[in-house]
């Protein structure tokens, strides 16, 4: 389907030479689909036989002849959007208006400066201008007997061009097709095979003709927003929406939203990050582990073939440690929570906002339309149903027929076939009928989440043996590079595994969500979304909890390791700590998702998908495309485009990254400034893909972004508890406190490191464990580990010591502390920003005031009028009673009390009074004579 400035719509099918699959229709001419279409669509396709016949025939005609495919345009004049547009209850401007209120004083001077420096970041266009007027329409549902309200200055141009495309798919949507098996709409249609697309068009060619006067919206949106040299630049939001319809519009609103809330993060992280970087040659913990004098010898990491080593060759790693794990760390992972709960307040001002200059606020739900799926189920259930019927009155017919047919057997199968007949919305699928799918989708989660766990320790398998054999490599350098190479390589095969399983648990998902049979496409995209999120969310952080919780936790102790089997030992956090693991794994997989999948796929999936479709339609019909380019209308060049396959996708790598940078953001502070900078091209590759790439997708109201605020609710409120396990169990942060306010005797760092060192007997290995060969002293009697465990010589070897449990106890403490005050200032931040703007509030009342005055006025007006025309018939019968003879009336004076009535004169002869509503009627020809109105009732009585 196609649809151009006023209202038309197409529809593009196969011609003659192609198939359809579609029972009891058949592939003909374009002439027969299009007769087919008026006869199904008469209420919308009225046009197609009023309105230039001879020109949408030979239309037709030229592009089924050239191009192989036949299109079908659909118009819809006046009165059908008219009266679609009563039914959905759009809200349109009326002539009455009001100026907004002026700032005052100070706020009115920095409201001038501010607007004066954002001049330069404003988008060039139209609508820009007409949003900062301070004259505002009032807004009311559309209604055919006000037409004297509304500011209709030209029918072609009072209903937007998404409004006119949603109106339109509308009634597509909801007219049954009774000629096959009673299906419902287009939907239906397209995904039986009868048709092949239905889209509504672009407004032409995106390029740049030369005026810029002249140019329309797709050019504009172009220039001022698809640009990446118009990164700067604020989104055209109304443009937009005005453009695509408010569902994208607001996508794109909380894209901005988004992406100018991460700049104070950005800066907020760049500086914990230099305090780090600033403060590392005065961190004592580090210090002491570069100094070689303390002449730390530690255990060997793996067995027989390592050798024991000294504590010092890890400076590098501790210092790099510190860039992250310091105390600004804490103040960082407080501030994100904060953020994150103050994102989302801003975001629900923000949408208000937006409902309110969208004419959105006091929308109601619409009734959707079931889907196909959902039909062809209900339409085989209900056929079976029927069938049973028929298989189990087979046996009582055969011994009926045998004898006499009796008025029982009549009333019977008479109520079978009105029953036969009823209308599909009587009956509807149940739990019983859903039941297979749904065992299905918790088998398959389950089984989902066991393939991304074994991922997982597939990637600690490779680790562990790569370790292994690295460490009985006899180069010197190889060793010394040892746990980089394992590190960074085992990253890179986890991104590759996370890309390669988030497309596969993509199609998994809509499977899924196929089998439960959701009855609506609102229903099918939230449970599409709720299980695409739960599968992604899984694959994409799971090697990040295993780094931030589990890693070198069970890999027990010297002399009584954890092996896996029986071979290889449980591998164990760097010396300065699993956090700059941690920050290594979160840094390469959010970088990597970004860049490949975000930014390559986007660009590079589409293109070629664009090429294969081109490819094929030089093999129907090469003479067409390549010897006359020239004949290829702007439906052709539209139906090349890439389909739209809704913003779900989009959503979900926004909410993928929205959680790297407020879930694990303790270990890695630079992770909103990342997030910042991809967002930026991010929004401009998004607005090429939708303006250039993408055929324009169906006009959809929204007043909200739906389950996606949901998730993002409550990945804000999980972020508090990850941030808050990462600092306390993940990172050195509590250790240290605790050392220095309970165990240092000067309140000092100094002493830190051997702290956290315990001591272990080399005569207590297991047999076969013992490094062969050693470097270092061949008289070590203790090798030190990162523990808090008993000495060799103390009546409980081995065992955790009072510090462990100590610093357990702080570290939980930590973690209730810190979650309680971060929700309770969460909740302050909630409850100090106001959900609806004032202004906004202050407008909303206004407006409805306003409005009520509108209405009383019409009504005093109204009343006024009928009043004047009474009084007007009554001056005139009064005038010709005074004409008639005095034989033909007796005079009223003269009629004494008890004498007979005057006898009524003839029908010839009487005077004719005119009913009110006939003379109102001729005086307000602006007026609708609906039945319904309001002024019908009031004259009627």
């Amino acid at each position: 389907m196609v649809f151009d400035v006023m209202g038309s719509f197409v529809l593009k099918i196969y011609n003659a030479q192609g198939t359809l699959a579609a029972p009891g229709i058949m592939a003909g001419p374009t002439m027969f689909v299009s007769f087919y279409i008026v006869s199904l669509m008469d209420n919308i396709a009225t046009l197609q036989r009023q309105k230039q016949p001879k020109y949408q025939q030979n239309q037709r005609e030229d592009m089924s002849k050239f191009h192989g495919h036949a299109f079908i345009r659909l118009h819809a004049p006046w009165n059908v959007l008219s009266r679609e547009a009563e039914f959905l209850k759009i809200k349109v401007p009326t002539k009455k208006s009001y100026e907004l209120r002026e700032d005052k004083g100070l706020v009115a001077t920095m409201n001038e400066v501010w607007r004066k420096l954002n001049r330069p970041f404003q988008p060039n266009v139209p609508h820009q201008e007409q949003e900062n007027s301070r004259t505002k329409f009032l807004s009311h549902c559309f209604s055919r007997d006000k037409l004297h309200l509304y500011n209709i200055k030209s029918k072609d141009t009072f209903f937007e061009h998404s409004t006119r495309s949603r109106i339109v798919y509308e009634i597509l949507r909801r007219t049954a097709c009774t000629r096959t098996c009673q299906t419902m709409g287009i939907t239906t249609l397209i995904a039986n095979g009868v048709y092949d697309s239905a889209f509504p068009l672009h407004d032409g060619d995106f390029r740049p003709t030369g005026q810029v006067e002249g140019k329309n919206d797709r050019q504009l949106l172009h220039d001022e927003w698809a640009r990446y040299g118009a990164f700067y630049k604020y989104q055209p939001v109304d443009l937009i929406r005005k453009y695509f319809g408010e569902k994208i519009g607001l996508y794109f609103a909380w894209l901005g939203l988004y992406t100018q809330l991460l700049m104070p993060a950005s800066v907020v992280g760049i500086i914990v990050f230099f305090y780090g970087w600033a403060t590392v040659d005065t961190n004592i913990p580090s210090q002491e582990m570069c100094d070689d004098a303390q002449n730390f010898t530690m255990c060997p990491l793996c067995d027989r073939a390592c050798d024991y080593w000294h504590l010092s060759t890890a400076c590098g790693t501790a210092r790099a440690s510190h860039l992250f794990d310091n105390p600004a760390t804490v103040f960082f992972a407080i501030f994100m929570s904060l953020w994150a709960a103050m994102f989302l307040e801003h975001w629900k001002r923000r949408q208000i906002s937006l409902n309110y200059s969208w004419d959105l606020t006091g929308m109601e739900e619409e009734e959707e339309h079931p889907r196909p799926k959902y039909e062809t189920i209900l339409l085989q259930k209900r056929q079976r149903k029927k069938k049973n019927k028929i298989t189990k009155n087979e046996p009582e017919r055969g011994v009926e027929e045998s004898g006499e047919l009796g008025k029982d057997k009549w009333r019977q199968r008479l109520l079978s076939a009105m029953a036969a007949g009823n209308p599909p919305g009587h009956e509807k699928l149940t739990w019983r009928d859903r039941l297979p799918g749904y065992l299905i989708n918790i088998s398959s989660i389950l089984f989902m989440f066991c393939v991304t766990c074994a991922a997982v320790f597939s990637v600690v398998i490779y680790r562990v043996t790569i370790s292994a054999l690295m460490a009985m490599n006899p180069d010197p350098e190889v060793k010394a590079n040892m746990r980089v190479t394992v590190t960074a390589t085992a990253v890179v095969i986890n991104l590759v595994v996370i890309l390669i399983l988030d497309e596969i648990y993509g199609m998994v998902a809509a499977w899924l969500t196929e089998l439960e049979i959701p009855k609506t496409e609102t229903n099918f995209e939230e449970r599409l979304i709720l299980k695409a999120f739960l599968l992604k969310f899984m694959n994409a952080y799971a090697p990040i909890f295993y780094v931030a919780f589990f890693k070198g936790r069970f890999a027990g102790r010297p002399g009584d390791y954890v092996y896996i089997f029986n071979d290889y030992r449980m591998e164990e956090c760097a010396p300065g700590g699993c956090l700059i693991e941690l920050c290594i794994q979160l840094s390469i997989i959010m970088l990597g998702k970004q860049l490949i999948q975000n930014n390559i796929f986007e660009i590079g999936i589409p293109k070629l998908k664009k090429l294969c479709r081109t490819l094929k339609d030089k093999e129907r019909d090469p003479e067409e495309i390549v010897e006359h380019p020239e004949r290829r209308q702007q439906w052709h060049l539209d139906y090349d485009l890439e389909p739209f396959d809704g913003l779900t996708p989009e959503y979900m790598e926004m909410i993928i990254q929205f959680g790297f940078v407020s879930l694990f953001v303790a270990s890695f502070p630079l992770a909103p400034l990342f997030a910042l900078l991809n967002n930026i091209i991010e929004i401009r590759l998004d607005a090429k893909k939708f303006v250039t790439e993408l055929r324009r997708p169906d006009a959809v109201r929204a007043k909200d972004i739906g389950i996606w605020y949901n998730i993002l609710s409550g990945l804000g409120k999980f972020s508090v508890i990850i941030n808050a396990f990462v600092i306390a169990f993940t990172s050195d942060f509590i250790p240290r406190l605790v050392y220095q306010y309970i165990y240092s005797e000067t309140g000092t760092m100094h002493g830190f490191i051997n702290h956290t060192l315990s001591y272990f007997n080399v005569s207590n290995f297991k047999a076969g464990t013992t490094p062969v060969i050693s470097s270092l002293n061949t008289d070590i009697i203790f090798c030190r580990y990162k523990d808090y465990r008993e000495p060799p010589w103390s009546s409980e070897p081995y065992q955790f010591s009072k510090q462990y449990w100590c610093v357990l106890a702080a570290r939980l403490g930590f973690v209730i502390l810190f979650q309680n005050l971060v929700i309770a200032m969460s909740m302050l931040v909630a409850w100090v920003i106001p959900d609806v703007p004032k202004n906004i509030s202050e407008q909303l009342k206004k407006e409805k005031t306003l409005l009520v005055d509108v209405f009383l006025n019409e009504e005093k007006e109204k009343l006024q009028l009928i009043q004047s025309l009474f009084s007007k018939d009554l001056t005139q019968e009064h005038q010709e009673e005074l004409r008639v003879p005095d034989q033909t009336a007796l005079p009223l004076q003269q009629t004494q009390p008890g004498a007979a009535l005057p006898t009524p004169a003839p029908a010839s002869t009487a005077p004719r009074t005119r009913p009110r509503a006939a003379s109102f009627s001729q005086f307000t020809g602006q007026m609708s004579m609906s039945p319904r109105s309001d002024i019908t009732q009031h004259t009627a009585v």
